[in-house]
């Protein structure tokens, strides 16, 4: 009895040293990766975007009419793109004031920042490349990655950019000093094993040539795919769903979204934008958590915007998938 208590002591010991060492290592390679800085294009851009000449001729406006109603534009515009389209209020909160990505133990506690004109924004100094370099790029002003998932902001247009701030610096100024991202044991190790990426590090082209203004409506499936460049972030480049990077351990794998007999084959239009704005499968049980967060965005989505997405998904190449997922 003492020799098997002895083993199984050394046997912990060894067990115990390992995982020091796995977390050692972890910590240095996530500070390591954390620490490098990345060069991007810079890009200059009116905030807001300007009326169209002709227009201004046509309708003999002033500039300071001119100026005036674009501001309105592009704020309406801006708060329709944060309500249906980008889910920049998933993180930032209502206010932009700053808000929770994820806070779970092991993982860590990612949060987004306050975005306002208010006190403890990070964005009060921001020209227009900086808010092209972390919306797009994931790369803060001083050069290192940031913890927002900018992979699924990559396709946004420039003028949905600067409609967005726009529409943001139109909101009160919410007074408030988010703390600085931090990640957990599991985080560490998922971000030193290439789980869990930086989007800094995961996006290979800096200097892309971007977008001035998003698809025409008038081209469903080219207009679908703009759509659905927010969608990658859990369903994958390919739309076929699976474990969600990064994502709570709780939530299930995201869905295959191609039209295979495990994604959508056989779903019609209607049972989409059901799933899409009330969260519930065709058969009327209810999805679960992260998709659950979307169902207020597809609500707020034009019939045109919903019908564009549901052309696009149904232009995808057939990908069998067999895992479980929401």
């Amino acid at each position: 009895m003492k020799m098997l208590l002895k083993i199984l002591g050394v046997l912990l010991a060894v067990i115990v040293l390992l995982a020091i060492g796995v977390y050692a290592w972890a910590s240095m390679a996530t500070s390591r990766m954390r620490a490098q800085t990345f060069v991007t294009h810079s890009v200059d851009f009116p905030i807001p975007f300007p009326i169209d000449p002709e227009e201004v001729a046509a309708q003999k406006l002033t500039p300071e009419a001119a100026a005036t109603l674009a501001q309105e534009r592009a704020v309406e515009r801006g708060k329709h793109l944060v309500s249906a389209r980008y889910p920049c209020v998933a993180c930032h909160s209502e206010n932009f004031g700053g808000g929770v990505m994820v806070d779970a133990f092991p993982i860590g506690s990612l949060l987004a920042p306050n975005v306002t004109l208010g006190t403890g924004s990070r964005t009060t100094t921001y020209k227009a490349s900086d808010w092209d370099r972390i919306v797009r790029h994931g790369v803060l002003p001083n050069g290192q990655p940031a913890v927002m998932p900018s992979e699924d902001f990559a396709m946004m247009s420039v003028q949905e950019l600067s409609d967005i701030v726009s529409y943001i610096r139109t909101l009160p100024p919410v007074n408030n000093t988010v703390a600085p991202s931090t990640f957990g044991p599991l985080g560490k190790v998922l971000v030193a094993t290439g789980q869990m990426h930086l989007s800094a590090a995961a996006i290979k082209d800096h200097s892309p040539t971007h977008r001035v203004h998003p698809p025409a409506s008038s081209d469903p499936v080219e207009f679908g795919k703009h759509l659905a460049g927010t969608c990658m972030g859990c369903h994958g480049p390919d739309f076929s769903g699976g474990p969600i990077p990064g994502g709570d351990p709780a939530w299930p794998p995201a869905r295959n979204l191609t039209p295979d007999m495990t994604g959508l084959k056989g779903w019609t239009y209607d049972q989409f934008v059901n799933a899409l704005a009330s969260s519930k499968r065709p058969d009327g049980t209810a999805l679960k958590e992260p998709m659950t967060f979307m169902a207020p965005f597809g609500q707020k989505m034009t019939d045109v915007e919903r019908q564009a997405l549901w052309a696009f998904l149904q232009s995808l190449p057939p990908v069998q998938k067999t895992i479980a997922s929401n």
